[in-house]
């Protein structure tokens, strides 16, 4: 991936004229870009791309939406699918309205890129800092919003996307090979956590409550392979292939 400099130096008029008339009081992200301006130049992450290959999406924008990702807690295809839909993000980020994004896998070779050259420090946290002070980020207590919160908080959301929607892949599977074998096994409850795709809803917030979540979901997908591997089940279940993914990912996870 090489380095594609975009011009930033002004919010598109069409997306400007359309973000003030949808949003009089503002949001986080017209805020961000009316307080701070750009924030980021392309020529601050050129260490971390090649000048040969493939055009790439502005890395200064890439940071904002990893800011923008952590202040909302969403994960990488919940950001990306943000920068497609939301247009005060588009005004954030200078964007035509038109403009169709990225696919979400661009943020963890972005993220990749800083830690590998060391950027992390030196780009994210000036602009975190800079947000801190505005009062427009702030962090729990007295922990500090720094780059390293921001990367491990993204981290955690991505893995908590992973293993829910792997276990609800593997019961909807089972639910359309072996219903009446499964019924049994289910509640309402488990209906209320898995019976959307999980990057179609904001993930709890709070360390806590986001722990809380993933233990659940842990229990439930343990669950649900002892009922499988049990004596008594028929022993085709198990080769379901999205079965299969289950029990590898919860083996890694």
């Amino acid at each position: 991936m090489s380095l594609e400099s975009r011009s930033d130096d002004a919010v598109p008029e069409l997306t400007a004229r359309v973000v003030r008339a949808a949003f009089p009081k503002g949001t986080l992200a017209t805020r961000v870009r009316e307080v701070l301006g750009p924030v980021f130049r392309d020529d601050d992450f050129a260490v971390a791309f090649p000048r040969q290959g493939r055009p790439a999406i502005s890395p200064g924008a890439l940071a904002l939406v990893s800011v923008l990702q952590y202040a909302e807690g969403l994960s990488d295809r919940q950001a990306a699918d943000q920068v497609r839909a939301r247009i005060d993000w588009k005004f954030l980020l200078g964007l035509e309205l038109d403009d169709p994004g990225f696919d979400f896998t661009v943020l963890g070779d972005f993220r990749a890129r800083l830690l590998a050259h060391g950027l992390e420090e030196r780009v994210l946290d000036v602009v975190l800092s800079r947000l801190s002070d505005a009062g427009m980020l702030r962090a729990g207590g007295r922990q500090r919003t720094d780059s390293t919160q921001v990367l491990a908080a993204v981290r955690t959301l991505n893995r908590m996307e992973f293993v829910g929607e792997t276990l609800r892949a593997a019961l909807e599977a089972l639910a359309a090979a072996a219903p009446d074998w499964l019924t049994p096994l289910i509640d309402a409850s488990w209906v209320d956590r898995y019976g959307a795709k999980v990057d179609n809803y904001r993930f709890p917030k709070g360390d806590n409550a986001r722990l809380e979540w993933a233990e659940q979901v842990g229990r439930d997908g343990f669950a649900l392979l002892d009922a499988i591997g049990d004596a008594f089940a028929p022993a085709w279940l198990g080769e379901i292939p999205s079965v299969g993914i289950l029990r590898r990912a919860w083996s890694e996870q």
